[in-house]
């Protein structure tokens, strides 16, 4: 007798073991989620404070009289740093006012001139290309050289954050002879834009720069936080338009991220999908509150927030005023994005994370696919940051490529460079930041063309220089795309393509039984009063000279300022003030653990039961994608390479050897990038060719290097027939590689093995 099952019970067999495996799967989420909360959530272990208690006790081992003093000039001191706080409060809230009168300008401590007008195309947008100015003291700008375009997030904020300080992403360009244009955008969108228009509008930009430059390599565009998935689908709307992209804190994989942090990713889900973001749109007629954004990202972290800067404030204001009136003022505008534009960015970015995957319609049946973008890109994270962790600013790299080979038979070049510690708008605004990162960036980005296609890190690390200078060593170290995913967290869990489902029903039924209703019952004096008693408005306004009650503290303030007596240092009434501010902040992140617990828990609770039955999004979808991923096209790439191992002359041969050495050595430093790039842009057959030849002929070589290593580099005798060739070429790679002590041993390998290959010495190779 067969027992063999027949076909009806082996498909329900089948089921109920992939049902098991779902839901086994999510309860060990589930259970590893708990658990790490749990273990974070632990009070601290005895004595703890044990230290800082000492501490504190032996600042008051002083006599009465002395504390006494101290006591009197501590009340003084208090007493007047808060009437200037309060002083300080009241100017934030002016500037506010004046700001917003004003109509949110870009906060640019550049002087600038507008280059196109956004909002005179045939599709108007709410954005223009300006062209920053270089102020006096700073080198003029040479057009021949490549230009950079700085886009910087609209994500509830206005424009400007990038050139905020002298020392930004726009200072390091022109302090280094570069033209600089600046992507801003105005407070109110033009009526019915789309997130496409202003790509279109974008590549509008591009072309006009283009025509102003037409000696200068292609323009490095750079996008900032969210102003970087804009750049990469500029990059792949227009490939031909871009020489490199270079995307600071940008998240572009929002489901990736580490359990127990990263808690905004959440959010979306247990508002039941994007339907909330419709219907505040749909209140304002037709138009979304940026602030309502802002309040997100201030609710990561409230005890900063709601209380630390502002007794930071309190206890520094002899110096702080002026920083924190100058950050205010970008932080306090707020912009408004039509429906149609908040709903495309949730949907397709912040809940259907489809941009990774190439689903985002472009309109005439196509798609934005990053695959598409040929141009070099330079990703910049930090661990630091909570609102773009290094899994959503990375993670794209390993749901867009298969591998790092692929990458290279590709042609395309990416690299990623990591920060430890710095948050999120420290990435676009820390001078620090500004004169190491974004000039190395900025530096690199020169040599670009001459690094072979891959995936790498770059390193900088650094040693004392003469003087104050300080010195930094750049390398760029060969990754694999396992090394992305080790970075990026969770990425795969079936949670979130539930929670994209969820969200599409429920838009549906928004769309049908509620926004027809809203709608009718909107109006624009109605939403623009909603917007003005916002809380994120209100709380400035209070402060302003439109409270009555704040308009003794002018008078007050000045009084303070002419009589100022501030405490010593070491008075230890300061000390207590500290400890009791550090106590308030954490009671409050305390909250915010519990809080962000909950959260967790209760999204893998939820979304992890719904993806355990089954629902998990469009099915056939991720059935043809992974499909997609598993063909393996090495078998066409390694004929194509082996049909051209042996075409070509002495160009060729010397990007081979070079390919060959830094594929050995597993990476490159900036020196030998820099002798690499003078190389092929100085020096015959090289200098008479156009930057896109020099290109087309890096990817081939490396393309042959990694399909077909052996045949590669056997194949060099015949590139270069002539032995004075075979000299020439050893001797310039020699060159470019440096001293042979300094390369490794797997270098110095792959060295003689050319030498052997070629028939040359060491002292041949030179003669």
């Amino acid at each position: 007798m067969d027992a063999t099952p027949s076909l009806p019970t082996r498909e329900l067999l089948d089921k109920a073991t992939e049902t098991t495996t779902r839901v086994l799967d999510q309860v060990r989420t589930l259970a590893e989620v708990v658990g790490r909360h749990g273990a974070a959530l632990l009070p601290p272990a005895p004595g703890t404070a044990a230290p800082a208690l000492k501490d504190l006790a032996a600042r008051f081992a002083r006599t009465p009289a002395t504390l006494a003093q101290d006591a009197q000039a501590y009340a003084t001191d208090a007493a007047q740093r808060w009437l200037l706080f309060w002083d300080v409060m009241r100017q934030a809230g002016n500037n506010f006012v004046e700001h917003e009168k004003a109509g949110c300008p870009p906060v640019l401590v550049f002087d600038y001139e507008t280059v196109v007008d956004g909002r005179k195309l045939a599709r108007p947008v709410n954005y223009a290309l300006v062209r920053i100015k270089p102020p006096e003291g700073y080198p003029a700008t040479d057009p021949a050289l490549r230009p950079f375009v700085i886009i910087d997030p609209r994500a509830g904020h206005g424009a400007g954050i990038g050139g905020f300080k002298s020392d930004s992403q726009v200072g390091v360009a022109l302090r280094r002879g570069h033209p600089v244009y600046f992507v801003i955008f105005y407070r109110e969108p033009e009526k019915g834009q789309t997130i496409l228009d202003v790509t279109a509008a974008e590549s509008v930009f591009l072309a006009r720069i283009a025509q102003d430059h037409p000696k200068a390599p292609k323009p490095v565009v750079i996008g900032n936080c969210q102003g970087g998935w804009a750049t990469m689908m500029l990059g792949a709307a227009a490939p031909e338009s871009v020489g490199a992209l270079v995307l600071n804190g940008a998240p572009l994989s929002y489901w990736a991220g580490e359990k127990g942090r990263n808690p905004m990713r959440y959010l979306g889900g247990l508002a039941g999908g994007g339907w909330p973001s419709s219907m505040m749109a749909d209140l304002g007629n037709g138009k979304f509150d940026g602030a309502s954004l802002v309040a997100n990202f201030e609710s990561l972290s409230p005890g900063n927030t709601w209380f630390r800067k502002y007794f930071d404030l309190y206890a520094q204001v002899d110096t702080e005023a002026d920083r924190f009136l100058e950050f205010e003022r970008w932080w306090g505008g707020y912009f408004l994005m039509t429906r149609d534009e908040i709903r495309w960015i949730v949907d397709n970015l912040f809940i259907g994370n489809r941009f990774s995957s190439g689903q985002i319609a472009s309109g005439g049946g196509e798609t934005f696919n990053m695959r598409e973008v040929k141009a070099p890109v330079i990703v910049f994270a930090s661990s630091g940051d909570n609102i773009t962790p290094v899994g959503q600013a990375l993670r794209w790299i390993a749901d867009v490529y298969r591998d790092e080979q692929e990458i290279k038979s590709l042609g395309q070049t990416i690299v990623y460079l990591l920060h430890s510690e710095i948050g999120h708008l420290g990435i676009f605004v820390s001078g620090k930041i500004a004169k190491k990162e974004h000039t190395e960036i900025a530096t690199t980005l020169e040599m670009i063309e001459a690094v072979a296609p891959g995936l790498y890190e770059m390193q900088i690390t650094g040693h004392a220089g003469s003087g104050s200078n300080e010195e930094w060593q750049v390398e760029l170290v060969e990754r694999k795309i396992a090394d992305i995913r080790a970075l990026s967290g969770e990425a795969g869990n079936e949670a979130f393509p539930a929670v994209a489902k969820i969200s599409e029903m429920n838009q549906s039924l928004y769309d049908v039984l509620v926004s027809p209703i809203v709608r009718q019952l909107a109006t624009e004096n109605g939403a623009e009063m909603r917007r003005q008693l916002s809380p994120m408005r209100m709380r400035r306004y209070m402060f302003s000279d439109l409270n009555p009650f704040m308009m003794p503290v002018r008078a007050m303030a000045a009084m303070a300022r002419d009589n100022r007596a501030p405490a010593a240092a070491d008075n230890p009434f300061l000390a207590i003030e500290k400890a009791w501010a550090d106590s308030v902040e954490r009671s409050i992140d305390g909250w915010r653990d519990r809080r962000d617990a909950w959260i967790e828990t209760a999204f893998h609770a939820i979304y992890g039961g719904l993806a355990a039955i089954g629902v998990t999004g469009d099915d056939e979808a991720a059935e043809a994608e992974a499909a997609r991923r598993s063909v393996s096209v090495e078998p066409a790439q390694l004929a194509d390479a082996r049909s051209k191992v042996a075409e070509g002359g002495y160009a060729e041969a010397v990007i081979r050897m070079m390919i060959l050495l830094a594929d050995a050595r597993g990476g490159v430093r900036r020196s030998r990038l820099a002798r690499s790039n003078a190389l092929l842009t100085t020096e015959a057959p090289f200098v008479g060719m156009s930057p896109s030849a020099r290109q087309a002929i890096i990817r081939e070589q490396t393309v042959i290097v990694t399909m077909a290593r052996e045949e590669a580099l056997a194949a060099l005798p015949t590139l270069l027939a002539a032995a004075a060739d075979r000299r020439k070429a050893l001797a310039t790679v020699e060159h470019v590689a440096g001293p042979e002590e300094e390369l490794g041993d797997k270098a110095r390998e792959m060295l003689g093995r050319m030498r052997e290959t070629l028939g040359l010495g060491p002292q041949a190779a030179v003669a």
